[in-house]
């Protein structure tokens, strides 16, 4: 969905999958789909171009637009519990968990890996892909590790990527409520992917949750929104136990970043956490 699209609809579905408790579901309007097989098409086309001469070029160009988009969209991004990263050592790679409510969320966990000078690797949906301008060459070409509907890419190949990645001490983002709900304050509950792939590769998991502020003007297209700001709460580091199996370790990693995520929104919006919905969950929707 391009940004600002459908919010009502979007909106409506949140209120309802809320309600059913769906919240690992898609909420977007139209998003697109694809079978298995168009799936591992894409994705294997996507791991042959790496190999072309172009794709460092591409790569260079792709990285240093999405810097600017990065600074520009977070100019007033603020950072707390930065401490927390004391622990992870200069060449330390590791998977960060973040929520998810905007096509350019992930651009506050850039604007982290600008600031420890990490690079950043994204796990992406692979429908992502396919899609044109200027968003999809940002897509095919910045440091990404798509998803497919396959399930020896999602057990074999794309643990080893990760784990190559961490391996060279560069930072992976993995979404654990997969879909994003457009402004959503909440931290939703988290499935077991990200955590799994942590533990494969022995890396932590740096813990993060995205505190949405409203500002008091309005959206400059919008009368409906106000503006809004951001600010990451980086909550402690969340190891492997070497004494446990990779299923038990994804198991605690997960019920643990839950748990921080869920602690750091009560702290930030002074509120216990519960899914009943109210306008209050949608980031600056002046309902």
């Amino acid at each position: 969905m391009i940004i600002g699209d459908h919010r009502d609809q979007v909106i409506n579905n949140i209120a309802d999958h809320a309600q059913q408790g769906l919240f690992n579901e898609k909420v977007e309007i139209d998003d697109p789909q694809m079978t298995s097989a168009e799936s591992l098409d894409i994705i294997n086309q996507f791991w042959q171009d790496q190999t072309h001469w172009r794709a460092r070029f591409d790569n260079l160009i792709a990285r240093t637009t999405m810097r600017g988009i990065t600074d520009w969209f977070n100019h007033d991004t603020t950072f707390c519990g930065l401490e927390n990263l004391k622990p992870l050592s200069p060449t330390q790679g590791a998977v960060i968990t973040s929520n998810h409510f905007n096509q350019l969320d992930n651009t506050v966990i850039r604007k982290l890996a600008q600031k420890n000078h990490r690079r950043l690797f994204i796990v992406i949906q692979e429908t992502n892909l396919k899609m044109g301008g200027l968003i999809g060459f940002l897509m095919n070409h910045l440091d990404v590790l798509p998803l497919a509907k396959n399930v020896n890419y999602l057990g074999r190949t794309l643990p080893q990527k990760i784990a190559q990645q961490t391996r060279h001490g560069h930072w992976v983002l993995i979404y654990p409520e997969q879909e994003m709900w457009f402004n959503y304050r909440k931290p939703r509950p988290v499935k077991r992917g990200a955590y799994y792939y942590a533990a494969r590769a022995n890396a932590p998991i740096i813990s993060c949750f995205t505190e949405i502020i409203d500002l008091p003007k309005a959206e400059k297209n919008n009368d409906n929104f106000y503006q809004t700001r951001y600010q990451l709460h980086v909550l402690p580091l969340i190891w492997p136990d070497p004494k446990l199996s990779v299923n038990e370790n994804a198991k605690l990693m997960m019920e643990k970043d839950y748990a921080q995520k869920k602690a750091a929104y009560e702290k930030a919006y002074q509120k216990k956490l519960d899914y009943h919905f109210t306008p209050h969950d949608i980031a600056g929707w002046r309902d």
